[in-house]
């Protein structure tokens, strides 16, 4: 059994590259398996193939009015990674789009009221994250990188919430013992938040005339706990 799947949901194949190195890195992964999920659908022996599985993100949207068909197909396998996990079959952590997946999966509301820019933003660990093995150890506050248009608007049934912040209540939570799912971004380096920049300039996630200034603020950022959680994460699962 391999220990760690990478599943890529961006259509642009360089930044979805960019990613899965920031996410080997991150997780400390000697070998770290990938699938394209724009391109290839799940398959059911990739579940029981991996102890770990961590799923990027994506500039689809839950919440967009009129999905393809790949994108419907896209979150349905995305459903069934998270039901794995929830069974306890293998760990998963959903980042960013996939959190709206997992939301709505569970019952929740996917909501457009609290989206964030590209930036570096604290965020405030709860209660429950302190006995937690993956966020426990980072301590009552972590910046980490945001860039979103939708989030969860409350935390969602079952689920355990992790970490919040101010501009956008949900920023993490558990399900079970097995699904984490984080609104931030946990694997980009600044220099990698900053290149990914360059894939989504007129994307909407940040003002497009003001590219030089935002991307320069990222660069100055400081950010480590996003792959302390991953390194955590991996040590734990795989």
């Amino acid at each position: 059994m391999a220990s760690l799947l990478y599943i890529s949901v961006r259509p642009e194949l360089a930044a979805a590259d960019a990613e899965y190195a920031s996410f080997r890195r991150g997780l400390g992964a000697d070998e770290l398996d990938r699938l394209d999920l724009m391109a290839t659908p799940l398959d059911a022996g990739a579940l029981d193939a991996h102890r770990g599985i961590v799923i990027g993100g994506s500039p689809l949207n839950v919440t967009d009015p009129a999905p393809t068909a790949q994108q419907r197909r896209v979150e349905a396998d995305l459903e069934r990674i998270a039901a794995a996990a929830i069974d306890g079959r293998a760990a998963a952590l959903f980042t960013c789009y996939g959190i709206g997946v997992v939301t709505r999966m569970l019952g929740g509301t996917v909501t457009l009221d609290h989206p964030e820019s590209t930036a570096a933003v604290k965020i405030r660990a709860t209660a429950a994250a302190q006995h937690d093995p993956v966020f426990g150890p980072s301590g009552p506050e972590l910046t980490v990188f945001t860039a979103h248009k939708e989030s969860a608007a409350e935390t969602p049934p079952t689920a355990e919430l992790l970490a919040m912040g101010d501009a956008c209540p949900v920023q993490a939570y558990r399900v079970g013992t097995h699904l984490y799912a984080t609104q931030f971004h946990p694997e980009p380096s600044p220099a990698d938040f900053a290149e990914r920049m360059t894939f989504y300039r007129t994307k909407g996630y940040f003002d497009a005339n003001a590219f030089d200034a935002v991307q320069q603020r990222v660069l100055a950022s400081t950010v480590t706990e996003g792959e302390a959680l991953l390194s955590r994460f991996a040590a734990a699962f795989a």
